[in-house]
């Protein structure tokens, strides 16, 4: 009983060496890829936000229509900037009014100047008249002085008059400036209370409905392009350097189970995700299919090369990463292209030479 025992174990030992995998290399088109995840999104996607507080008074649009750019989307109440702009009007009016009107300020003190001129003119005469007179020896020392005095009064009153002129305008016309500055301002405030679309797209969400509270922490519409997707896709820190513009792409998404989709790599982002240690990529279609929406996910393979009919092992086949298991026993190799399944030998067996898959 005993040999029958050591019998059974020696053929099962002898069965499962037999049963080692072995295999030949085999030659191929081997091709290099990055794998990553994909989720589809609209080109140029963006949130609107509301530049100030208030109450939403009303979506203009829809999720699903297109807008065009500075086109209107959302309404926000709040009636302070309305009224302060009526302020700001009424101030312009006037100061415009004080500045050219009739009964502007400097109409008065133009009509004392013309009163001021005349006298000037009057006292003028009298006094060189009177000096002329005194030449002569005609007339008294206390008429002379006093036309004398009356002239002397006259011009500076006149002068006063001019400098007061002078400033009133200028300060009048600082006053309608500033007062022209205070309206467009109140109008840009006006305007902050309706979010605009910054580009030509189409509105994809709406987080806010009539009656909510909107403040600028919180986006009001989600917008994008409206027929130019791309795919955003990260990519581990160790494979990025890999990655270069214009590299092909192949997709499959969820939604088009079965069906391969190609694209170009058209964006690398420089700065690396600290959480999760990846980089941003873009890609965009080559054959896009004819219906998308934001949020489709899916996978990809961005292909790093390819070479055609070079010679290939199993990756499982090899050992150490250089060495692989041969009748003779471990021999190194070189490697070259890989992928998940194969690796390409470019030194070491030959394609007769068979190799020994490791237990």
């Amino acid at each position: 009983m005993k040999n029958l025992y050591l019998f059974i174990a020696t053929l099962s030992l002898w069965t499962c060496q037999n049963k080692i995998d072995k295999t030949l290399p085999t030659e191929q088109d081997l091709t290099e890829s990055v794998y990553t995840s994909v989720t589809v999104q609209p080109d140029s996607l963006y949130q609107a936000y509301a530049i100030v507080s208030g109450i939403l008074e009303k979506n203009i649009v829809e999720e699903g229509d297109i807008v065009k750019k500075n086109e209107a989307v959302s309404q926000v109440i709040n009636n302070s900037p309305i009224l302060n702009s009526q302020n700001a009007k009424l101030s312009l009016d006037l100061a415009k009014e004080n500045y050219n009107g009739s009964a502007a300020i400097l109409s008065g003190i133009k009509n004392e100047m013309e009163a001021a001129i005349l006298k000037y003119k009057n006292d003028s005469i009298n006094f060189f008249r009177q000096q002329n007179l005194w030449k002569q020896s005609i007339g008294s020392k206390a008429e002379f002085d006093a036309k004398q005095l009356n002239y002397q009064l006259s011009k500076n009153n006149l002068t006063l008059l001019k400098n007061k002129y002078n400033q009133t305008k200028n300060q009048l016309n600082t006053s309608v400036k500033q007062a022209q500055n205070n309206y467009q301002t109140s109008l840009i405030s006006t305007k902050d209370f309706t979010v605009k679309s910054a580009i030509h797209g189409k509105v994809y969400a709406l987080y806010k409905e009539s009656g909510e509270l909107v403040n600028s922490m919180e986006p009001v519409a989600s917008i994008g392009s409206a027929s130019t997707f791309i795919m955003d896709m990260l990519v581990d820190e160790v494979d990025i350097v890999k990655i270069s513009k214009d590299q092909d792409v192949l997709i499959t998404l969820d939604a088009y189970s079965g069906k391969i989709l190609k694209g170009k790599v058209s964006k690398i982002y420089l700065k690396k995700d600290e959480r999760n240690q990846t980089f941003k990529v873009e890609a965009i279609f080559v054959n896009p299919p004819e219906v998308l929406y934001p949020g489709l996910s899916g996978e990809a393979n961005i292909i790093i090369s390819k070479k055609e009919k070079v010679l290939t092992i199993p990756r499982s086949y090899l050992i150490n990463n250089n060495q692989v298991k041969t009748e003779d026993g471990l021999v190194s190799i070189t490697t070259g292209l890989e992928n998940m399944d194969f690796i390409e030998i470019t030194s070491g067996i030959t394609k007769d030479t068979y190799i020994y898959k490791p237990e």
